[in-house]
């Protein structure tokens, strides 16, 4: 069984009356690349916050690593790098002086250090140019190798992909995957854009208005935004005995507005009209509906939210 890296058990933040995050139980396994899913005000950055000790939490408990005592959580988090709500880094330096700042900061006696970060995020040919003139990729790979400068177990970004265009995006992507299946880096990466996610996520936590509504695995979110067929007909009830009794068809769900998902037959629509047919019964819509993560994740806080 793999190491929990990251566990929270009823974490709660409030401002006024209000929760942020509330009472929310999380676990994330050695070797994850955990997913954080939510619309913008959901309560990712005060979760990261919260993990992170950045933000004092009213109720609940962390444990990092195994360590719940306050002692031995504070050693933990240095195993921990983070970019929150963007890099902190300054204007007027170089990628090269930014690091060496930080790496001075940091205690860290390995000067080469510099420059295997540089390399590893895609930076080593920046040369004299200065942070601020970098555009925006460029400068969350900094945010990224100045997280990483230390050989984080655990690497925390918040939003690292926003604002950035599909080049951008994709470097971020590769400098993920390469430190976790390279390093063995365990990554908790928030975003609102779960298409994104899906591409990289081996886990994901759904969070909406301070719940998580769920966690999942890739596999459990494949099956639940698959392909279905849907079917509409005058008899919704005589549809679905039919289906049962001459396709054994059981793979189905009946919604409020009177369809029904398929999740069997899907390339083989012709039979599930022939039964309907044959039945006498009036096919009003028939269709197949692609996997649509973007329509999973809407369906889903919007049946929370109701």
């Amino acid at each position: 069984m793999r190491e929990n890296i990251l566990e929270t058990a009823a974490l709660s933040k409030k401002f006024g009356d209000n929760y942020a995050v509330n009472h929310v139980n999380m676990t994330v396994q050695k070797g994850d690349i955990y997913g954080f899913i939510g619309k913008n005000g959901a309560g990712k950055t005060t979760f990261i916050r919260l993990i992170t000790e950045l933000m004092y939490k009213n109720g609940g408990d962390v444990s990092l690593f195994g360590s719940t005592h306050p002692k031995d959580i504070h050693q933990a988090r240095k195993r921990i790098g983070a970019v929150i709500e963007g890099p902190s880094l300054y204007p007027n330096m170089t990628a090269h002086q930014n690091l060496n700042y930080y790496l001075l900061q940091k205690g860290i006696p390995d000067k080469n250090r510099i420059n295997e970060v540089l390399e590893f995020v895609g930076l080593e040919n920046t040369g004299r140019k200065k942070y601020r003139n970098f555009s925006m990729g460029m400068k969350q790979r900094l945010g990224i190798g100045l997280a990483i400068l230390h050989h984080p177990d655990f690497l925390i970004l918040d939003e690292p992909i926003n604002g950035l265009d599909p080049m951008g995006i994709i470097e971020i992507r590769n400098i993920i995957l390469k430190l976790n299946k390279t390093y063995g880096t365990t990554v908790f990466i928030s975003s609102h854009i779960l298409t994104e996610l899906a591409l990289i996520a081996n886990r994901y936590g759904i969070i909406n208005n301070g719940r998580l509504v769920k966690e999942l695995s890739k596999e459990e979110l494949e099956s639940e935004s698959r392909r279905y067929l849907v079917l509409k007909t005058l008899n919704k009830e005589a549809a679905v005995q039919h289906l049962e009794s001459f396709l054994e068809l059981y793979q189905y769900e009946v919604h409020s507005d009177g369809s029904i998902r398929i999740f069997e037959y899907i390339d083989e629509p012709e039979k599930i009209s022939q039964v309907m047919f044959d039945a006498g019964i009036i096919i009003t819509e028939l269709k197949v509906v692609e996997a649509n993560l973007e329509e999973y994740f809407i369906d889903l806080i919007g049946g929370e939210q109701k």
